[in-house]
């Protein structure tokens, strides 16, 4: 079954300054990056539910799940839900930022 992925406005407003820290980086670190995030959201087209739950489930009572992308130190979460055939990106965060709260959704 293919899925269809979209974004929040957060979610896309997140992509954008990770992009601005990343360029400021280099344009190779920015273009791999880039690569990875694509292929994250290649696989949730195919199987979402391969992902674990996000700790912040727990917390928050939403069913909200994550995906890696990027490496060291550069690690990103991708934290989305699943509805029928429809993924929807909520936020895209630095691993170092704070975890997510009801307010974030």
């Amino acid at each position: 079954m293919a899925f269809t992925v979209n974004f929040t406005r957060r979610a896309e407003g997140d992509i954008a300054t990770a992009e601005a820290v990343l360029a400021k980086i280099g344009t190779a670190v920015l273009t791999r990056w880039r690569s990875r995030l694509r292929r994250v959201v290649e696989s949730l087209e195919r199987d979402p539910h391969r992902y674990p739950e996000a700790d912040e489930a727990a917390t928050t009572g939403v069913n909200i799940r994550m995906a890696l992308v990027g490496r060291k130190p550069q690690f990103h979460r991708v934290l989305f839900t699943i509805e029928e055939t429809t993924v929807m990106v909520h936020r895209v965060r630095h691993v170092a930022q704070d975890r997510l709260t009801k307010d974030d959704f």
